[in-house]
């Protein structure tokens, strides 16, 4: 008798002599025993529910091929894990200000938001940016609110994520333009362009051109990169979005790898060596509530990446087999009820990302389902990630919970269920097909339903929402953004307009647009259009006459 099989029988052993007499005085919870991407949760878990695991092939050591346990050999006992603050509101000015606020806290890295005007291409002044200027993130327009949005920030020295995608190329260009003229290289530059256009079909909505010409767009960026950029991560190719939507943990692993399979496919045909741009690509994804589902997804997605790099890509350099990630709590699970309570949540959030082995990672503030978060909201979010570094002891080895049964066990089945939707998806013909059939939509929107219903029917609870239900809620403070944030950055346009040289702006359009009719690489020449002061719209407005505008059809 086999060492398994012995197991297998003591188990059964348990569950009549022991188990079931138990039960019989204290009866079980009626409760949904299921992660959120409704995989059922076993009582206990032994040996038995780990059949082939192989510790080498399978796990393997942090550091090592296939990367399950991590990308970097020590992992948090050499370096902790970036610690960003997604921020950004109103004005460049600011906005400014607060970053350096949470530099002067302890922030390592800063993350800007942009509003929603700048996210869509549009400049502060145009008709359709009424209302929404500097309300959801910052506001840039041009080269020289992005100078004044890191005025006295070392862009040299300090790393910088932007969540950017439809206009990426534009606002990376302004940022590189802004650090030469403070001094710095582009050798020198870090940080990362969230630059993933392929999501926003699928989940955010934020798009402007068709799917294959933003997909040039992409490939552009990654190009360029590559050869100027050495130390920035061109693209992070984000599930956080698609997860935010109403995915489950296995969609948002699977749809997000589809799309960077994509990219690498795309730049791979464009002539770039993928052992050359691979190792600059990084991932963004969600931490939702359910702790080690969210464990198992983040130890997944190290493990196929690396391998489909290695046999469907043909990557040899071991950086370019390492999935690197950033992670943001879960936006959509914070609630408005009691919303002290999304502190707790937030911690526990932040707990998965690091038990998984995250690179950097992003706490949500409390009041962030009500507003942009206030001073003090940031704060609290800075110290849950400085506490559970310093303080709780997490950071002290390397995947502690490698070996466990339960979580070795959720982690094969997150990766078999992603991967079939990963050939599913190659199956169509590639993520822009699946996309164009609204194939990844259907699935987010049914699983979404399915998660609404759960809530509905009480089998998943959200405290204070559908349990632990109060009438009354201490107040909060929250942060306002003032209604002359608008008008203020119309006169910045105005005056720039006015002051700039006209005729050198139009040669460098004109230029571009010549350039977008063709296939040369166009990062060298935005980059000359930002230069010159040409504004965020007007350079979108040449790639909107060349590529057209995309208008998503019905899906059901």
């Amino acid at each position: 008798m086999t060492d398994r099989e012995k197991i297998a029988k003591e188990k059964e052993r348990w569950e009549n002599s022991i188990l079931k007499p138990g039960i019989e005085k204290f009866p079980l919870r009626d409760a949904d025993f299921t992660t959120v991407s409704h995989f059922p949760i076993q009582m206990l878990y032994s040996p038995t529910d780990l059949e082939n695991f192989d510790y080498l092939r399978d796990l393997g050591f942090p550091g090592e091929y296939p990367y399950t346990r991590g990308v970097q050999p020590s992992m948090y006992r050499g370096k902790l894990w970036t610690i960003r603050q997604f921020s950004g509101f109103g004005t460049p000015e600011e906005t400014n200000e607060r970053y350096k606020y949470i530099l002067e806290q302890g922030g390592t890295g800063l993350s800007v938001a942009f509003d929603l005007p700048t996210l869509m291409g549009l400049d502060s002044d145009d008709p359709l940016s009424f209302g929404e200027v500097g309300k959801c993130g910052v506001a840039v327009s041009s080269l020289a609110d992005m100078e004044t949005l890191f005025n006295d920030i070392p862009l040299g020295k300090v790393s910088t994520s932007m969540t950017i995608n439809s206009p990426a190329a534009v606002i990376w260009a302004m940022y590189i333009v802004a650090a030469e003229k403070q001094g710095a290289t582009r050798q020198q530059l870090r940080g990362t362009l969230q630059n993933d256009i392929l999501k926003e079909y699928i989940a955010q909505k934020e798009y402007v051109f068709p799917p294959r010409p933003s997909l040039r767009l992409v490939t552009d960026t990654i190009e360029f990169g590559t050869n100027e950029l050495p130390q920035w991560n061109t693209i992070s190719i984000s599930g956080y979005h698609i997860r935010e939507a109403g995915a489950t943990a296995v969609q948002e692993l699977a749809f997000t790898l589809s799309d960077g399979f994509t990219y690498v496919a795309d730049a791979i045909e464009r002539g770039v060596s993928v052992d050359q741009f691979a190792p600059r690509l990084s991932f963004f994804f969600n931490a939702h509530n359910d702790l080690f589902e969210e464990i198992a997804k983040y130890r997944a997605a190290r493990r196929i990446w690396a391998r489909m790099m290695k046999e469907q890509f043909g990557a040899q350099k071991e950086r370019a087999l390492c999935l690197r990630f950033h992670t943001q709590t879960a936006g959509c699970s914070l609630t408005a009820q009691q919303p002290m309570n999304n502190i707790i949540r937030v911690a526990i959030q932040c707990l998965a990302a690091i038990l998984g082995g995250t690179n950097s990672l992003h706490a949500n503030s409390m009041d962030e389902t009500l507003a942009l978060p206030t001073a003090e909201a940031v704060t609290i979010s800075l110290r849950t990630q400085q506490i559970l570094a310093n303080e709780s002891g997490v950071s002290h080895t390397i995947d502690p919970l490698a070996g466990s049964y339960f979580i070795e066990s959720l982690t094969n089945q997150v990766e078999q269920q992603a991967l079939k939707y990963i050939e599913r998806i190659q199956a169509m013909g590639g993520m822009v097909a699946a996309i164009e059939n609204g194939y990844p939509q259907r699935e987010i929107q049914d699983s979404a339903y399915k998660y609404q219903q759960a809530l509905e029917k009480g089998s998943k609870i959200i405290v204070g929402v559908n349990d632990f239900v109060t009438d009354e809620y201490p107040p909060i403070e929250i942060l306002k953004i003032d209604q002359k944030v608008s008008a203020v950055q119309q006169d910045k346009l105005k005056k720039l307009r006015q002051e700039r040289d006209d005729a050198a702006v139009q040669q460098t359009l004109n230029t571009l647009r010549n350039v977008a009719q063709g296939t040369e690489n166009t990062m060298p020449y935005i980059i000359e259009a930002v230069k010159a002061y040409a504004t965020l719209g007007e350079i979108m407005n040449v790639f909107r006459d060349v590529f057209g505008v995309y208008e998503e059809p019905a899906i059901f």
